[in-house]
């Protein structure tokens, strides 16, 4: 991946969005509903685009917000909705886009007091609370955010009564509805007013912050962080949980130091990323350089993303850890600090994850639960309870209450962020540290991503490649193990494939949102039989593909 100059470096402000060119192509602009790239298409995050390319207008989301009221009564969903949005500036039009549908068609509505922003986990744990006990009138909810994006960016969520992402046979419900929803024009559509939307009865007030600050005592060591008295530093990173932090301090007792607190739409505070965009991404290098010259100041500080599913950790001694690196700092300590949690937990993990994380369930005697990439896959099992910790290598976690019971299904950048805290606090060891004890006692993980060009032909040929088309016997000098076309823990189709051999592998899978193919690689031998391995892994792809 070419390094643009401006990475890591304060964003120019030729680089900042045009925000009220932004939200006035929002409601301007018409998609073509024949055009593929202006159709909605729900990827392994909900709806993703941006007004300026009329891949996110409000007619994108009356199409969506209706077709999610059908099929809530497919699904005789008839409890309440809880809905959340990020800072992005195409959340707040898309928000009363959004209110202004779902009340027209009699939804019950839970929206945030005062307005505030709501955090993706706090509408998870929201979901949950509401369900819990119940036989009927389950709850959902939509979450209005399109991550870690750029500021231009809109992205819009669907999560039914599991309080996770939707799985694929409802969001191809969604998706086909909405489309077809485009095609006639938003034929069909309910709508009323905003203001009326706002005022009428079935448009309800919730307090996500409280509600969601007064429980995480169940879930960490609170008493543990506060009594060691740790200064934690904190980058809000202008995102929907940047008002959670204070009074987290406040009722627990924290030394937390909170930067970046104000909601800047076009995030102009940001450092720049790998590739010369502003992305509000925690686990970047680059995009995290304000916290990491910090670092010195605090004994560990902590990120979340735009929508708070993701963390981002700078350790004193060790600087920024690589997602891999604390997802198995993580497993490590969470199974051996929680007593209550049951012998039958098993950890989550994505076919692209390092390995590591297997060495370390394995050690801890705990079995691994390996699905295809994105968070929904992993829903059911939180809920159910066979699932203690998931993690993905995009940086983003959740894992049980201290008691064994589900927190929420959906990622939570504030837990991962607030554990770290707590790790330090009981160990008295730095999670970098903690990791490179890891590394000396299971091995050293090499491990690394490249992105390649592909057409959209190209990227349909690799999501439906099957493991009989591969002759090879050996990768990067040794002999494969196994390649696969569907993970091992669910049986679901991963897109892709992934080889492997005795001291690695690489996993190669289309990108959603782009004409690229990413390949995932690992190596437990070298720096050199990494690079090897993903020299390899492109040209046995681009071979079967057409180069």
């Amino acid at each position: 991946m070419k390094i643009s100059p401006f990475a890591g470096k304060p964003a120019e402000p030729w680089m900042l969005t045009n925000i009220a060119g932004l939200v006035a192509a929002y409601y301007t602009g018409i998609p073509d509903a024949e055009n593929p790239e202006e159709s909605v298409v729900f990827g392994t995050s909900g709806h993703r685009g941006t007004s300026l390319k009329n891949t996110f207008n409000e007619w994108h989301i009356l199409a969506i917000c209706q077709a999610i009221c059908l099929f809530r009564v497919t699904q005789n969903t008839d409890g309440p909705l809880f809905m959340g949005m990020d800072t992005h500036a195409l959340s707040v039009p898309a928000f009363s886009t959004a209110l202004e549908v779902l009340a027209a068609n009699g939804v019950q509505v839970m929206i945030s007091k005062d307005d505030e922003f709501t955090p993706t986990p706090a509408v998870s744990h929201a979901i949950l609370t509401y369900n819990k006990g119940r036989s009927s009138g389950f709850a959902d909810g939509i979450i209005i955010t399109p991550s870690h994006n750029p500021p231009g960016d809109g992205g819009f969520k669907y999560n039914p009564p599991s309080g996770g992402p939707a799985p694929g046979t409802a969001t191809a419900w969604i998706e086909n509805k909405a489309n077809e929803i485009l095609r006639t024009r938003l034929t069909g559509v309910k709508r009323i007013s905003l203001d009326r939307a706002l005022h009428i009865s079935s448009t309800h007030r919730y307090d996500y912050l409280n509600t969601y600050v007064a429980d995480l005592h169940n879930i960490i060591d609170m008493k543990s962080i506060s009594g060691s008295g740790l200064k934690v530093g904190v980058d809000a990173l202008g995102g929907a949980g940047m008002h959670y932090w204070e009074p987290i301090a406040k009722r627990y007792g924290l030394d937390l130091t909170v930067y970046h607190q104000t909601a800047d739409p076009t995030f102009a505070f940001m450092p720049v990323d790998w590739d010369g965009q502003i992305r509000m991404d925690p686990s970047s290098a680059y995009a995290m350089q304000n916290l990491i010259a910090l670092k010195d100041k605090f004994d560990i500080s902590v990120a979340c993303d735009t929508d708070y599913d993701r963390h981002g950790i700078v350790a004193g001694k060790s600087g920024l850890l690589p997602p891999n690196h604390y997802l198995s700092v993580m497993i490590d300590y969470l199974f051996q600090h929680r007593p209550q949690w049951p012998a039958k937990f098993m950890v989550g993990k994505t076919v692209v994850s390092s390995q590591m994380i297997d060495r370390v369930s394995a050690r801890l005697g705990r079995k691994v639960y390996e699905v295809p990439v994105g968070f929904k896959w992993y829903a059911d099992g939180l809920l159910d309870g066979s699932l203690g910790f998931c993690g993905e290598e995009s940086a983003g976690a959740s894992f049980a209450r201290m008691n064994g019971e589900v927190w929420t299904t959906d990622k939570d950048g504030m837990i991962a962020a607030l554990l770290s805290a707590e790790i330090l606090a009981i160990t008295k060891q730095d999670p970098g540290d903690i990791y490179e004890k890891l590394s000396t006692e299971l091995g050293t993980s090499h491990y690394d991503r490249i992105e390649a060009a592909a057409t959209t032909a190209q990227k349909q040929l690799l999501g439906q490649i099957s493991a009989d088309q591969f002759e090879q016997k050996q990768l990067a000098g040794e002999s494969i193990t196994s390649i696969i076309t569907h993970a091992p823990g669910n049986g679901a189709s991963i897109g892709g494939l992934k080889v492997s051999i005795e001291n690695g592998w690489f996993a190669a899978r289309p990108s959603g949102t782009e004409e690229i193919y990413k390949i995932y690689a690992e190596s437990f031998a070298s720096e050199a039989h990494l690079k090897r391995i993903m020299v390899e892994a492109q040209g046995m792809v681009d071979e079967r593909i057409g180069d």
